[in-house]
């Protein structure tokens, strides 16, 4: 079945747009890799509040003022993973925090760092969306 998922990312403020926030996994599938906060969809949420949700829950932020950047699939057979992403962008309030039971660590990188981490899911693809978002604006 297939799954409705989000993703977000966050930036440190309006003028740092190029240093986003990554969590790492503490679960399969992509155990230990690095990835932008997110989710599952609950039932009878709307997907800009389960993106703030999931944010809060992994790092402690407040995903402030979330804009809808568009959607990807992560279809991963060898996982029987396939999922609809929904992915927003903003900037982040409040204390890192991150949730022991889902991410061992967490941290800014700029954008280029973040390319080179080895990202789980199809997140390289989110990060490039997100980048040529950027040199749009």
């Amino acid at each position: 079945m297939v799954k409705a998922t989000v993703t977000a990312i966050l930036s440190p403020s309006e003028t740092e747009k190029n240093t986003v926030l990554l969590t790492r996994r503490t679960i399969d599938p992509f155990k230990h890799h690095w990835c932008f906060p997110g989710g599952h969809i609950d039932s009878g949420e709307t997907a800009e509040n389960a993106a703030i949700r999931e944010t809060s829950e992994e790092t402690g932020l407040e995903l402030q003022s979330p804009v809808f950047l568009g959607y990807c699939d992560e279809i991963f057979p060898e996982f029987s993973f396939h999922a609809v992403v929904l992915m927003f962008y903003g900037t982040a309030k409040g204390t890192l925090r991150p949730q022991p039971g889902e991410v061992s660590d967490i941290g800014w990188f700029s954008l280029k760092e973040a390319r080179n981490l080895g990202l789980a899911f199809n997140h390289l693809e989110v990060l490039n969306r997100y980048e040529k978002h950027l040199s749009s604006l």
